[in-house]
C-alpha cells in the first residue's frame, strides 16, 4: 500500500508539451504516479484524450481522476437545479468511465440562505439520485464530495462524512487546504490531521480513511474563508504539508492526494511525495 501523488491539471512549466501524449514522461520527471483531469468549467474532453489517456495511463501506471464542473450545485434551493446538477454529474462520470478515472469530485454546494441542516438534507437527496443514475448506467468511478473552504458553503468535514454514509461506494474528498481556510487557519500541527484522520475513520471505516481523495494546497483566507489558492513558497498562510506526509507513512494509507497550487502543481506535489518517502524510512 502507499500514497499516490499527481497534479490537478498541468503546471505552468508542462509548457508546449503535448496532452496526453507527452503527460506520462512530464509526471515520471517529478516522481509523479496519480493526475486529475480538471472539468471544473465542464466536460470538454477531446477525443484524443478519450482514446489515448486510458492507455497511457495503464502502460505507466498513472491513476486518474477527475474534478466535476464547479457549477454543480447539490443543494440547491430550486429543484430543476438539483436536476440539472445530476445531469452535469452524469455527464463528468460518463467521462470518468470512459477514461477508466477511479474518482470524481464534486463540490458540495452552498446553504445560500437556508440552515446547513436544510442544505444538507437537499444534497442528499441529490446525491442519492446521482448514485442511482450511476447505478443505471453500471458507472464505477466513486463519487467523492468535497470539503469545502468557504464558510457559507456546505462542505465542512462532518457534513462531507455525512454524505458519505449515504453508500458505502462514496469516498470522500478532503481538501486539508479548504479545512484550514474555513476554520482561519486551524490546521496547525499533527494532532490537527490526526484528528480529521479519526474523525473519518471512526465514521466511515478505516477502508474508506485509506482510499480517501486528497486535495492540497496552501490558501488565503479572510474572515469568510478561503480566497485564492497559492503556492508552496507562501510563508504565511498554511497549512504544513509535513505532518501530514509523516501522517500517511505512521498510518498506512493508500488515498490519492492531488496539488491544487496556483501554477506549480507538479511541482509541489513532488515535493509532498518526497517528503511522504522520508517518512516510509
Amino acid at each position: 500500500m502507499a500514497v499516490r501523488f499527481g497534479p490537478g491539471g498541468n503546471s505552468e512549466s508542462f509548457g508546449k508539451r503535448k496532452f496526453p501524449q507527452d503527460i506520462a514522461e512530464y509526471l515520471k520527471s517529478f516522481s509523479l504516479d496519480c493526475y486529475e483531469i480538471e472539468c471544473g468549467r465542464g466536460v470538454r474532453i477531446s477525443e484524443a484524450t478519450y482514446a489515448n489517456l486510458p492507455k497511457i495511463a495503464k502502460d505507466n501506471d498513472i491513476l486518474i481522476t477527475l474534478h466535476a464542473p464547479y457549477f454543480i450545485s447539490l443543494s440547491s434551493e430550486k429543484s430543476e437545479t438539483r436536476e440539472k446538477s445530476v445531469e452535469y454529474i452524469m455527464e463528468a462520470m460518463r467521462a470518468a468511465d470512459k477514461l477508466e478515472a477511479k474518482k470524481v469530485v464534486v463540490h458540495s454546494g452552498s446553504c445560500a440562505k437556508m440552515t446547513r441542516e436544510e442544505a444538507l438534507l437537499l444534497a442528499k437527496d441529490t446525491v442519492i439520485k446521482a448514485l442511482q443514475a450511476m447505478k443505471n448506467e453500471n458507472i464505477k468511478a466513486h463519487f467523492c464530495p468535497e470539503t469545502m473552504g468557504k464558510i457559507n458553503q456546505l462542505g465542512t468535514l462532518s457534513e462531507v462524512i455525512e454524505l458519505c454514509t449515504l453508500d458505502d461506494s462514496i469516498i470522500p474528498c478532503v481538501d486539508f487546504g479548504h479545512l484550514n481556510a474555513r476554520t482561519l487557519g486551524g490546521i496547525k500541527t499533527i494532532d490537527d490531521y490526526a484528528a480529521i484522520f479519526d474523525e473519518i475513520e471512526n465514521k466511515l471505516g478505516f477502508d474508506r480513511l485509506s482510499e480517501m481523495h486528497v486535495h492540497f494546497s496552501k490558501i488565503e483566507y479572510t474572515a469568510g474563508g478561503e480566497k485564492r489558492h497559492l503556492t508552496f513558497e507562501d510563508t504565511t498562510f498554511g497549512p504544513d504539508y509535513e505532518p501530514l506526509m509523516e501522517l500517511f507513512a505512521k498510518r498506512n494509507l493508500n488515498c490519492t492526494v492531488i496539488s491544487e497550487s496556483a501554477g506549480t502543481q507538479a511541482e509541489d506535489a513532488s515535493a509532498m511525495k518526497a517528503a511522504y518517502d522520508r517518512f516510509l524510512v
